[in-house]
């Protein structure tokens, strides 16, 4: 994916943050006086054919003073958005990592979607769809069903280590299992796991079942089973259907899951697929 591209996306994104901030606070000055619309131009500047840019560089690009600029591309450079290099900064790999991120989500929720839909049909039980991001889970979709309301939303994050869809992800995938099993894992119910190596155990079980499962472990009564959608051997998402614990099939659910994570796979990947073509 082109660098430009990630830039484009994020740093529209982050000016949008900025003009809606402006907004909801009463601040009427504009995205390009505060400290997020300042960081936005910034990011800008490199929608261009450089891929190193001075101080001198950045200025010229956004008519902010040198000193202004210090400041923030070092401050940019502390969360991975921007990288030193000789002659000035380049963009930073994690800002690569989430313009990533969010155009293969973007991707894979569409080929979802329908599958989603009919999953939720057949189990009766509410449905959603994920992304790791390290240590935490990314909802990209959810379908809700029956009276009860799920503590999740499109676009929230939960951790990984307590949840089905985090552990479906996490078990094929050896950076997820280091982050997820070095992360903190505060006890959330009594059935939550919590140390570094039963939870790798438990990892190693997923691996090895294709399937996993939430007993309760991040919300009392509130039970999932979740299926890793794999591309070539990686988990780039999971489906998973969640709800009460007395409603729960197990086996059922298992192999609903597994079907639905190989017919998601299959319209996003499968040759001749139109998400396969974009």
């Amino acid at each position: 994916m082109p660098a430009e591209f990630v830039i484009q996306s994020l740093g529209a994104r982050t000016a949008s943050r900025a003009r809606s901030h402006d907004e909801e606070s009463g601040d009427r000055r504009g995205p390009d006086r505060t400290v997020l619309g300042r960081a936005a131009s910034i990011m800008e500047a490199f929608n261009g054919g450089q891929r190193v840019l001075s101080l001198g560089d950045l200025s010229e690009c956004t008519g902010l003073p040198k000193s202004t600029l210090h400041r923030l591309a070092e401050q940019l450079c502390q969360v991975g958005w921007v990288e030193r290099a000789p002659g000035g900064y380049r963009v930073g790999m994690r800002l690569f990592e989430l313009g990533t991120l969010a155009v293969e989500g973007n991707r894979l929720q569409e080929a979802a979607f329908p599958h989603l839909q009919a999953l939720a049909a057949r189990t009766g039980m509410s449905v959603q769809l994920g992304v790791l991001d390290q240590a935490e889970v990314v909802y990209l979709e959810r379908i809700v069903t029956g009276p009860f309301r799920l503590p999740t939303r499109r676009g929230g994050r939960k951790p990984a280590y307590c949840t089905a869809l985090g552990k479906a992800m996490a078990a094929f995938d050896d950076d997820g299992i280091r982050a997820v099993t070095s992360s903190p894992k505060p006890r959330r119910t009594a059935n939550t796991i919590t140390e570094p190596v039963a939870l790798r155990t438990e990892l190693d079980r997923v691996r090895g079942a294709g399937v996993a499962f939430d007993r309760g472990e991040a919300y009392q009564g509130l039970v999932c089973v979740a299926a890793p959608i794999r591309h070539s051997g990686r988990a780039i998402g999971a489906v998973s259907v969640t709800g009460p614990a007395g409603r729960m099939r197990w086996g059922t659910a298992a192999e609903a899951v597994r079907n639905t994570a190989d017919a998601i796979w299959n319209a996003r990947f499968s040759p001749g697929s139109p998400a396969a073509r974009m």
